[in-house]
């Protein structure tokens, strides 16, 4: 019997796959509670696909829904493997072109003014070429005043932390000069957490800021661990990919421009 409901698990979630609008899509290859691209991909009881790892462990301090709240259970996940099947495909895509992109031809530049853009630094809006469908939303960052002394696999394996900016490789751009490096990276919703903190009228609370910090601690003792030192770790060099003023378990950050300073090497 649980090998039956099981089955119609995984065909309800083929589906709504094949219904979903592009957007759904776009969301359905990033885990919900970490908001990074999926490894091992599983279907809960509520109907929602979520990493394995990161669902059993919610479940275990929760033993409820993260988005319905309705009581599930570690037993009853089950391997969803049209969406593992999708992200292995971007995975192998990014593999085979060793994690170098051209500007114009692999990604584009979207219309408009730069996302931020301060000296030495201009982060743009940016968008998949052929196509974006089943492709997680990204940016391109330009850095002035520093160069690439590792390869574009350096960045890509140290960017695999759930608090770090995923790095999908380097974009080389004949018209930007040898002094300067472009990242192409995943999209922050939210914003540098610099900007959340002055932009809001009223502080975060304590407990909000409490699991912001234990997460970039996550994040920096990583590199430290793999003998990165990150260089400029401040405010405006943690993403925020999602906030709940209402409960820490749903706030997301990441760390971004490690072991880049403008007018250095790689550390």
């Amino acid at each position: 019997m649980k090998a039956l409901d099981d089955a119609k698990n995984v065909y309800l979630t083929l589906e709504i796959f094949n219904t979903d609008t592009m957007k759904a899509l776009d969301d359905a290859v990033s885990c919900p509670i970490t908001l990074s691209l999926f490894r091992d991909p599983v279907v809960a009881q509520d109907g929602h696909t979520y990493e394995r790892a990161a669902i059993e462990e919610w479940i275990r301090k929760n033993g409820t829904s993260p988005i319905t709240n309705k009581q599930i259970s570690l037993e009853h996940l089950v391997p969803n493997y049209a969406i593992k099947k999708i992200v292995e495909q971007f995975e192998n895509s990014l593999k085979n072109k060793n994690f170098q992109y051209v500007l114009d031809v692999d990604v584009k530049k979207k219309k408009g003014r730069p996302l931020f853009q301060t000296f030495g630094k201009t982060i743009y809006s940016a968008e998949w070429l052929p196509a974006n469908e089943g492709r997680p939303e990204i940016i391109l960052l330009k850095i002035d005043g520093a160069r690439a002394n590792k390869e574009a696999s350096f960045y890509v394996d140290l960017s695999r932390h759930t608090n770090i900016v995923r790095t999908f490789g380097i974009v080389n751009d004949e018209d930007s000069n040898q002094n300067s490096i472009m990242l192409l990276q995943e999209y922050a919703p939210e914003g540098s957490l610099y900007e959340v903190l002055t932009e809001r009228k009223k502080p975060l609370s304590e407990e909000i800021l409490i699991e912001i910090f234990l997460q970039v601690i996550d994040a920096m003792a990583y590199l430290a661990l793999n003998g990165v030192v990150h260089g400029d770790l401040a405010c405006r060099n943690v993403l925020v990919f999602r906030l709940d003023e209402n409960d820490p378990r749903n706030v997301v950050v990441k760390v971004t421009d490690f072991g880049i300073s403008r007018y250095s090497k790689i550390y």
